[in-house]
């Protein structure tokens, strides 16, 4: 099994981070994926670079405008307030108006929360971070069994038009539309330990693209806001969307009764390629888990998801830097490299 990766996925370097209250060090770090880049080399994994598709896969599933925002984002925060940092402080209402010509204003317009700060690096970094999912998808596309992304920054939170948790471009959804160039109905599996909200928003409506969510109930836990059971689709995608909430303290047992839920899910929605949005966060010794996932709980998922037998694109959401990073992405993608 290939991975894809791209050094200048390293280039956004977020330093500090507005939760609850206070600012603390930034989760978000290069780091993370370069521990999971070092593990992948020791286990004699292929390392291969994303080609450029363009945008044009990126606007598939985002507003243009919101796309194109980040292309110059930095340079205009830089010329309009100087040595400021660059955090929203404004945001829409819940009557949103329209957008600002103002990079104050656009700024808070494209980003629900302060969790993706402009850098110098930032559009180099999210830009290459979506090529590798679409590159992965694009190999399962012509024909190979199974790719993994990794992707830095992760994705799963973006929204159609605006950044949230980490997240700018919405890298599974990426590579899901473009799997169905070649697949009549795709499925997002995603077990990140976080609601997969921005994919499930980006899908909601389509019938084509089954989003199922394992994740913390959101109620006390972010994403908050959506991701709650009861919100199965609308219209076309009535049926398509599937939440399947966890509880803080739940353990292995737990996790895996609700995968299999989902796993039967994708089943029965007759899905013919698959994308995982996999989330190392849900290790116990996570810093942001309240749920207790281990090692070898990642690698029997893997050998579960592998079961399906579908064409597949892993693609690397949340995992931050607790002391069992690297070992429960070796534990994953080892046993998958193996079941395959």
């Amino acid at each position: 099994m290939k991975a894809i990766f791209d050094e200048r996925q390293l280039r956004h370097t977020p330093q500090r981070y507005f939760r609850r209250g206070d600012y603390i060090p930034h989760p978000e770090q290069a780091e993370r994926a370069i521990l999971i880049r070092d593990m992948l080399v020791r286990n004699d994994f292929t390392i291969e670079r994303p080609r450029d598709f363009g945008d044009a896969p990126i606007k598939a599933v985002h507003d243009p405008a919101y796309v194109d925002f980040w292309k110059d984002a930095y340079t205009r925060w830089r010329a309009e307030a100087g040595d400021a940092e660059p955090i929203p402080h404004c945001h829409p209402g819940r009557r949103a108006g329209r957008p600002s010509s103002s990079i104050f204003g656009q700024i808070g317009w494209y980003m629900t929360d302060t969790s993706v700060p402009l850098t110098e690096g930032t559009w180099e970094a999210i830009y290459w971070s979506a090529q590798t999912a679409i590159e992965a998808a694009q190999r399962v596309a012509d024909g190979t069994r199974m790719v993994y992304a990794l992707c830095r920054p992760p994705g799963h939170h973006a929204l159609a038009g605006a950044a949230n948790g980490f997240c700018a471009f919405n890298n599974a959804a990426v590579a899901a539309q473009h799997l169905r160039q070649r697949f009549g109905k795709v499925a997002v599996l995603d077990v990140d330990t976080h609601t997969g909200n921005g994919t499930l928003d980006i899908f909601y409506d389509r019938g084509d693209v089954l989003v199922c969510s394992l994740h913390v109930d959101p109620d006390n836990y972010p994403t908050y806001y959506l991701g709650y059971p009861d919100e199965r689709g609308a219209g076309a995608g009535l049926g398509a969307s599937l939440n399947l909430c966890l509880q803080p303290g739940d353990g292995v047992e737990a996790i895996m009764k609700r995968l299999h839920e989902g796993l039967d899910a994708v089943k029965a929605f007759g899905a013919e390629a698959l994308v995982v949005s996999l989330g190392f966060d849900m290790a116990g010794d996570d810093p942001l888990s309240v749920i207790g996932m281990t090692t070898e709980g990642f690698a029997q998922m893997a050998r579960e998801i592998v079961a399906l037998q579908l064409p597949t694109v892993l693609v690397q959401e949340g995992g931050y830097l607790g002391p069992s990073l690297a070992r429960n992405a070796e534990a994953y993608l080892t046993a998958t490299r193996a079941a395959l």
